[in-house]
Protein backbone atom coordinates (compact mmCIF):
# COMPACT_ATOMS: atom_id res chain seq x y z
CA UNK A 1 0.00 0.00 0.00
CA UNK A 2 1.44 3.32 -1.11
CA UNK A 3 0.24 6.66 0.19
CA UNK A 4 1.41 10.22 0.77
CA UNK A 5 0.40 13.21 2.84
CA UNK A 6 0.47 16.44 0.83
CA UNK A 7 -0.26 20.08 1.55
CA UNK A 8 -2.62 21.76 -0.91
CA UNK A 9 -4.65 24.96 -0.50
CA UNK A 10 -3.61 25.25 3.14
CA UNK A 11 -4.90 21.76 4.01
CA UNK A 12 -3.11 18.47 4.55
CA UNK A 13 -4.57 15.54 2.60
CA UNK A 14 -3.84 11.79 2.72
CA UNK A 15 -3.76 10.58 -0.92
CA UNK A 16 -3.32 7.25 -2.67
CA UNK A 17 -2.71 6.58 -6.39
CA UNK A 18 -5.79 5.61 -8.38
CA UNK A 19 -8.29 7.36 -6.07
CA UNK A 20 -10.00 10.71 -6.46
CA UNK A 21 -10.29 13.52 -3.89
CA UNK A 22 -12.14 16.83 -3.62
CA UNK A 23 -9.89 19.85 -3.06
CA UNK A 24 -10.78 23.52 -2.74
CA UNK A 25 -11.16 25.13 -6.18
CA UNK A 26 -8.02 24.95 -8.32
CA UNK A 27 -7.87 27.19 -11.37
CA UNK A 28 -7.32 24.52 -14.06
CA UNK A 29 -9.39 23.03 -16.86
CA UNK A 30 -10.78 19.47 -16.68
CA UNK A 31 -8.23 17.11 -18.20
CA UNK A 32 -5.20 19.14 -17.10
CA UNK A 33 -2.35 17.47 -15.21
CA UNK A 34 -1.32 19.12 -11.92
CA UNK A 35 1.90 18.52 -10.02
CA UNK A 36 2.07 18.85 -6.20
CA UNK A 37 5.57 19.49 -4.80
CA UNK A 38 4.70 19.94 -1.12
CA UNK A 39 4.82 16.29 -0.04
CA UNK A 40 5.12 15.96 3.73
CA UNK A 41 5.27 12.15 4.10
CA UNK A 42 5.55 9.17 1.75
CA UNK A 43 4.99 5.48 2.57
CA UNK A 44 6.17 3.02 -0.09
CA UNK A 45 5.59 -0.59 0.99
CA UNK A 46 6.60 0.15 4.60
CA UNK A 47 9.50 2.50 3.75
CA UNK A 48 8.52 5.84 5.27
CA UNK A 49 10.09 9.15 4.17
CA UNK A 50 9.36 12.16 6.35
CA UNK A 51 10.15 15.64 5.08
CA UNK A 52 11.58 18.56 6.99
CA UNK A 53 9.14 20.18 6.14
CA UNK A 54 8.84 18.55 2.68
CA UNK A 55 10.32 15.54 0.93
CA UNK A 56 12.36 17.32 -1.75
CA UNK A 57 12.73 14.45 -4.23
CA UNK A 58 9.03 13.53 -4.38
CA UNK A 59 6.06 15.00 -6.25
CA UNK A 60 2.50 13.92 -7.03
CA UNK A 61 0.82 13.92 -10.45
CA UNK A 62 -2.94 14.45 -10.47
CA UNK A 63 -5.53 14.91 -13.23
CA UNK A 64 -8.41 17.38 -12.93
CA UNK A 65 -11.66 15.45 -13.44
CA UNK A 66 -14.26 18.19 -12.93
CA UNK A 67 -15.35 21.23 -10.94
CA UNK A 68 -18.30 20.92 -8.60
CA UNK A 69 -20.04 22.59 -5.66
CA UNK A 70 -19.96 21.29 -2.12
CA UNK A 71 -22.90 20.78 0.23
CA UNK A 72 -24.99 23.81 1.05
CA UNK A 73 -24.28 25.43 4.40
CA UNK A 74 -26.92 27.70 5.93
CA UNK A 75 -25.80 30.57 8.15
CA UNK A 76 -28.49 31.97 10.45
CA UNK A 77 -27.87 34.79 12.90
CA UNK A 78 -30.44 36.36 15.16
CA UNK A 79 -30.29 39.01 17.86
CA UNK A 80 -32.92 38.41 20.45
CA UNK A 81 -35.23 41.27 21.46
CA UNK A 82 -33.96 43.38 18.52
CA UNK A 83 -36.10 41.84 15.73
CA UNK A 84 -32.96 41.26 13.64
CA UNK A 85 -32.55 38.07 11.62
CA UNK A 86 -29.96 37.18 8.99
CA UNK A 87 -30.09 34.02 6.85
CA UNK A 88 -27.61 33.23 4.12
CA UNK A 89 -26.54 30.08 2.23
CA UNK A 90 -23.12 29.14 0.89
CA UNK A 91 -21.77 26.41 -1.42
CA UNK A 92 -18.01 25.99 -1.62
CA UNK A 93 -16.46 25.51 -5.07
CA UNK A 94 -14.49 22.26 -5.27
CA UNK A 95 -12.21 20.54 -7.77
CA UNK A 96 -12.18 16.74 -8.09
CA UNK A 97 -8.69 15.34 -8.74
CA UNK A 98 -7.61 11.83 -9.67
CA UNK A 99 -4.21 11.01 -8.16
CA UNK A 100 -2.28 9.29 -10.93
CA UNK A 101 1.08 8.52 -9.36
CA UNK A 102 3.51 9.32 -6.57
CA UNK A 103 6.95 9.95 -8.08
CA UNK A 104 9.97 9.76 -5.78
Amino acid sequence: MMYAIIEANGRQMWVQPGKFYDFNYINADPGDIIKFNRVLLVNQQGKILIGNPCVSSTHIKAKVLKHLSGDKITVFKMKQKKNTKFKKGHRQKLTRLLIQEIIS
